[in-house]
């Protein structure tokens, strides 16, 4: 069975059927339901704050903000960004209470710097790593959505990405995107090792650990890809130009098919002075 993002560009994809069979199945409005429950979970958001929803798409989600009770932080004031005019015609025909924007996340988030808490997104940010033109590549389009993001939160805000990639080179794809914006990022996986697998990628602005998000909760698996070549830096204790940083960066050249000098006794060892 093709994937959706594989047939055509959303803004196309989603025309007026579509995204009319989309609202009004049962089935898909308690999945988004039950996803942007755990996004929020995952935001841990203690007071009502303003949310970007990133592919709000006909509102499912952002009528689930709207109706978070005062007991558990909100309710939440949100914002919306879609690519389809018919999934937005949707949320207007519902009275949806956000206000939505048509916009292409793949040419960047149009807010001022600081605007939002948080943001949200489910199963949209996939659609990212597929090119409708020749002159269009998945890692341009991710750079520009990943920066806007970063941008538009405020310092210490959260992100919570719901996606569906279609192989470990595309999950791969999305979160190295992530942690070059400058997001401190982890992934958490629901049901892993099923066909029902959700896959989360938790963004924190201004790094900080992320993975505390998701202690203690059952039936995930996370992994953190929170500035990986900083973190092995530090736990070898391998300072840049020494003896250990020299052999670990020959070891990765060589995993690479390149040729590489063997090492020898004088391997990261500093040169004199010569006058």
């Amino acid at each position: 069975m093709s994937r959706p993002e594989d047939t055509l560009p959303p803004d196309l994809f989603y025309n007026d059927t579509e995204a009319r069979k989309y609202t009004s199945s049962s089935r898909i409005k308690t999945i988004q339901a039950t996803m942007t429950h755990r996004a929020l979970a995952l935001l841990a958001l203690p007071t009502p704050s303003l949310i970007l929803d990133i592919g709000c798409g006909s509102a499912l989600s952002g009528d689930i903000l709207t109706a978070v009770p005062p007991d558990e932080g909100g309710p939440h004031t949100w914002v919306g960004l879609d690519i389809s005019a018919s999934m937005l015609a949707q949320a207007l025909e519902r009275d949806a209470e956000g206000d939505m924007l048509l916009a292409d996340i793949g040419q960047g988030v149009p807010f001022r710097a600081g605007t939002f808490d948080a943001a949200i997104s489910i199963s949209a940010i996939q659609w990212l790593c597929n090119a409708e033109s020749s002159d269009v590549s998945p890692e341009g389009r991710l750079k520009r959505f990943f920066d806007g993001l970063y941008a538009s939160l405020r310092r210490g805000g959260k992100a919570v990405c719901q996606f569906y990639p279609k192989n470990a080179v595309q999950r791969a794809m999305i979160s190295n995107a992530a942690i070059k914006a400058g997001f401190g990022a982890g992934i958490l996986e629901d049901d892993p090792g099923t066909k029902n697998v959700k896959v989360y990628l938790v963004l924190s602005v201004g790094g900080g650990d992320v993975t505390g998000a998701v202690s203690g909760m059952e039936d995930v698996e996370v992994q953190d890809t929170r500035r990986r070549e900083r973190k092995r830096g530090k736990e070898g204790g391998e300072k840049k130009g020494s003896k250990g940083w020299i052999v670990r960066k020959k070891a990765q050249m060589e995993a690479k098919g390149k040729v590489v000098k063997a090492d020898s006794k004088y391997t990261g060892r500093r040169r004199k002075t010569v006058f």
